[in-house]
């Protein structure tokens, strides 16, 4: 774990995830920024792997309440197929660059041995954007559009696999924890309210979620809680209701800012799948 803290692969994600959470303060889903062909490439390689969900539907010859089989049917195909959707995404230019992008892209959806998905598994496709970055194929003027349309995209994905085959949290800290399965849309999402009338208190109002979930990355975020959850918000869901009683959003997003840092980047069992190369390298960053 220290040799990834002090690594420059470390410090990349940290300072990329940071920019993304800055480029879309006090912005809406709907607000005016840059979405170049190369963002709607990527948008398209997401409805591609979404499609394949119709083609494996869940496997009902088994009952469990986590973690159906066919999920490992989805991610095969994935596998299978994550090299031509790259060499289709890519200018040929960047094609060398595929053997380093497919095991991002690949290990983002989730586990599919042990059917389960986490904020390791999220962590793995923020990583993939930021290679995508690092090659040149997404710019600076790409941040805001990474946000509220690529990484929107892939959560709504991430939801529908999470609905459909019961994928078992990974690494869940339980009632303790953000959130059993994702971290960043509560980042950039708290990062979308800054500079607005609305409080983090009106954050988890059901009234407000159905009305501006698609607005705000954070509202939809809770209220995908609040579908698949029973009961009291602030009994299933304790993190995520302290901090409705947080004063103001630049506060809520520099402590999940931290957090971050501290429970996702900083935990073994959450970074020990990561694999590095030249793009990400585990060496030091100076030297």
């Amino acid at each position: 774990m220290t040799k990834w803290q002090k690594s420059s692969a470390y410090m990349e994600i940290v300072s990329f995830v940071e920019q993304l959470s800055k480029s879309v303060e006090g912005k809406r889903t709907s607000s005016k920024y840059p979405v170049s062909p190369h963002v709607q490439g990527i948008c398209q390689l997401l409805d591609q792997a979404e499609s394949w969900i119709s083609e494996f539907p869940p496997d009902t010859s088994a009952s469990s309440r986590f973690g159906n089989r066919a999920f490992r049917q989805w991610v095969t195909r994935l596998e299978e197929q994550a090299s031509r959707l790259l060499c289709e995404l890519l200018p040929e230019k960047w094609h060398s660059a595929a053997d380093e992008l497919t095991p991002y892209l690949t290990m983002a959806f989730g586990n599919a041995t042990r059917i389960d998905y986490g904020s390791g598994h999220e962590l793995s496709f923020a990583m993939w954007l930021l290679c995508l970055c690092k090659i040149g194929f997404l710019e600076p003027a790409d941040s805001a559009a990474m946000v509220l349309v690529v990484f929107a995209q892939y959560l709504r994905l991430c939801q529908q696999l999470q609905r459909t085959y019961k994928l078992e949290p990974a690494g869940s800290h339980g009632v303790w924890g953000l959130d059993d399965y994702q971290f960043l849309p509560f980042y950039f999402g708290s990062a979308q309210f800054i500079g607005t009338p609305t409080t983090p208190a009106a954050g988890i109002d059901a009234r407000l979620v159905a009305e501006q979930g698609g607005e705000y990355m954070y509202l939809q975020a809770i209220g995908f809680i609040m579908d698949v959850k029973n009961g009291p918000f602030f009994e299933h869901s304790r993190q995520l209701y302290d901090i409705s009683g947080v004063a103001r959003w630049e506060k809520v997003n520099q402590g999940l800012g931290k957090m971050y840092k501290a429970e996702v980047l900083g935990k073994f069992p959450v970074v020990q799948h990561l694999v590095f190369g030249t793009l990400l390298a585990i060496s030091p960053l100076c030297g």
